[in-house]
């Protein structure tokens, strides 16, 4: 299971790099939850990372460490492509029959970019 659950978060990050937000529909689980978005379902994904690429069209992340645990994996991350910052980011996901189910976020991005 660890391969699995290692390999459906670095699809999501491989996705998001690409700009292939449609990827999402197939990464994330129907019943998927972003805690940070506040939001459900893999539509809500797709228009925030549409969002987020319209506002930083050069935005890609850079895996740094990666953690797997049973069903769930914890990154950390460096953006690239912010004006003036490079963002780290933590994460967590819960994967389901090697789809993303459910996610927490913090960031040390400055919204004010």
């Amino acid at each position: 299971m660890t391969g699995e659950v290692r390999a459906a978060a670095l699809r999501m990050y491989q996705a998001f790099n690409s700009h292939d937000h449609a990827a999402a529909l197939e990464i994330f689980t129907d019943d998927f939850y972003s805690h940070p978005l506040e939001a459900a379902g893999p539509q809500s994904v797709v228009e925030a990372w549409q969002r987020f690429h319209d506002a930083f069209p050069e935005a890609r992340v850079e895996v740094e460490d990666i953690i797997v645990d049973g069903d769930s994996v914890a990154t950390r991350l460096s953006v690239h492509g912010i004006p003036d910052q490079t963002p780290t980011m933590l994460e967590m996901y819960r994967v389901r029959d090697g789809r993303i189910a459910e996610l927490w976020a913090l960031t040390s991005m400055r919204r004010d970019a």
